[in-house]
């Protein structure tokens, strides 16, 4: 049976019946689980996608990429038009979604272990940690002393031996390292990953991940449970199903930026599990029972280093991965309540939420210092939260071109900061979404009144700042970063 209609199905008579019941009055005849679905804590279900671009599916936009169980998930949840990753590479933003913490608050701004000093490029970058520090309380943790059964599937990339996930919380810990990177698509991998020591010749990687959510959700279906499942693709290496990559090497519908089929082909490998994983629940009757997130850890790879072939494009945002305007961090944000009213919300919305949103909806108790505000209110009932500005720090070159600097996004304006060059940009996001009309000179005062939140906001997170290099040689320096300094693609 379609999992369209095991869900549709399983929706109209489990809903139909529970609301049916307690308008009689009769809470007594209610079926077993239907009884439990309303006592026992949710489930949670929280899938970070790596390097998945803002219009990289079909309800955000995308012609080419196929999606439908994820378009199926965005017309059933709440989609959020603002969604935004907290920093434009990866091990920051994971630190932001287990720890609910800007990453400099827990010293994490780059990706691990991050890329090298240029020794003469006009600034040093500051150092940053290699590791989530154990004192951090992660969701899993956070969600232990209320019974939950808790499990890591996919990319960790926030610490090895002594900080890997089981050191974080979680009970079960599947290929989750220090690697920011999968050891290739297909078995045999050339590295080992735990909990997959019995891979087939051949195996495909992301499936093969999905097999061990199904066998967890399998066999904690009796207790409530947090499964963190961040997902290896869409990063590179570009490596997909050739049967999967030829369906779209013969598709007529090719956009004008998206048209790589080794890339569609990942995306529809994406689509495939969450299909999976919510046909699984539904069949175990998990599904009215699960919450659901679904994002990103930074904006869609356009170019790595001086490679001259797009990997995806996140039109009509510029720019992509390592870059700090909206195409480097806006990305897919979605919310699947089951007692909530399918919507698209443009509350702007970022990573460090979704640690306070878990813990509004299991009754847990937030770690103090957070940086994020729960979204439950706003997804359930559609209470608007108060209006807040959002923050970046990445003072660092990135493997994208992208430079070091800081932004705010306050309102519709969002202010970006060069640390390298001292360059100020202002852009009008309700009208400048592609951020094109840069109008620091026009707007002198929004620019002091952005720049002193920034500056606020950096001192009371620590956040640690690049120094200007003595041995900045110009010349060297372009050597150093040719070929890859394409803001504007």
């Amino acid at each position: 049976m379609p999992l369209e209609t095991i869900l549709s199905q399983r929706a109209l008579s489990r809903r139909g019946f529970l609301y049916g019941a307690l308008g009689m009055g009769t809470v007594a005849a209610l079926p077993a689980r239907a009884s439990q679905s309303r006592t026992r804590k949710p489930n949670i279900l929280l899938i970070l996608v790596d390097d998945w671009g803002w219009t990289d599916m079909g309800a955000y936009g995308s012609t080419f990429y196929q999606t439908p169980h994820l378009d199926k998930l965005a017309r059933e949840g709440v989609r959020f038009t603002n969604g935004y990753a907290s920093c434009p590479v990866c091990s920051p933003t994971r630190a932001a979604v287990m720890t609910g913490k800007a990453p400099p608050r827990v010293n994490i701004t780059d990706w691990i272990p991050g890329r090298r000093q240029h020794p003469f490029s006009p600034i040093l970058t500051p150092e940053d940690s290699d590791q989530l520090a154990l004192e951090e309380i992660t969701i899993a943790e956070m969600l232990k002393p209320l019974g939950y059964a808790t499990a890591h599937i996919g990319k960790w990339h926030l610490g090895g031996d002594g900080y890997e996930p089981t050191k974080q919380g979680f009970d079960v810990n599947i290929a989750g390292t220090d690697k920011g990177s999968p050891p290739g698509y297909f078995a045999p991998y050339r590295s080992p990953l735990p909990g997959i020591q019995d891979s087939p010749s051949g195996e495909f990687l992301t499936r093969r991940l999905c097999d061990e959510a199904e066998k967890f959700i399998e066999s904690r279906k009796d207790q409530p449970f947090f499964l963190y499942y961040p997902l290896f693709a869409v990063h590179t290496p570009l490596q997909a199903e050739a049967e999967v990559i030829a369906k779209y090497a013969k598709s007529s519908n090719f956009m004008e930026y998206q048209r790589n089929p080794v890339y569609a082909a990942m995306v529809e490998s994406l689509d495939d599990t969450v299909g999976r994983l919510r046909a699984k629940l539904a069949v175990l009757g998990l599904d009215k029972d699960t919450i659901i997130l679904v994002t990103s850890d930074n904006g869609g790879l356009i170019y790595e280093g001086k490679s001259q072939v797009p990997t995806t494009y996140n039109r009509p945002l510029r720019a992509g991965k390592g870059h700090l305007y909206e195409g480097g961090v806006r990305v897919p944000f979605m919310v699947y309540d089951p007692l909530a009213k399918p919507r698209v919300d443009d509350t702007p919305v970022i990573s460090t939420d979704l640690l306070p949103t878990i813990a509004s909806y299991t009754g847990a108790t937030p770690p103090s210092g957070i940086d994020g505000i729960s979204l439950r209110a706003l997804v359930r009932d559609n209470r608007r939260p108060a209006a807040r500005d959002l923050f970046w720090h990445y003072p660092h070159y990135s493997n994208q071109g992208g430079f070091p600097g800081a932004a705010i996004r306050s309102g519709e304006w969002k202010l970006v900061e060069n640390y390298d060059s001292g360059a100020i940009e202002l852009y009008n996001l309700r009208t400048d979404l592609r951020e094109e009309d840069n109008l620091a000179r026009a707007n002198p005062a929004k620019v002091r009144e952005l720049q002193a939140k920034l500056d606020r906001w950096r001192t009371q997170v620590g956040a640690k700042m690049p120094t200007r290099n003595p041995d900045h040689d110009p010349t060297k320096a372009d050597q150093e970063l040719t070929g890859s300094r394409r803001e504007n693609q």
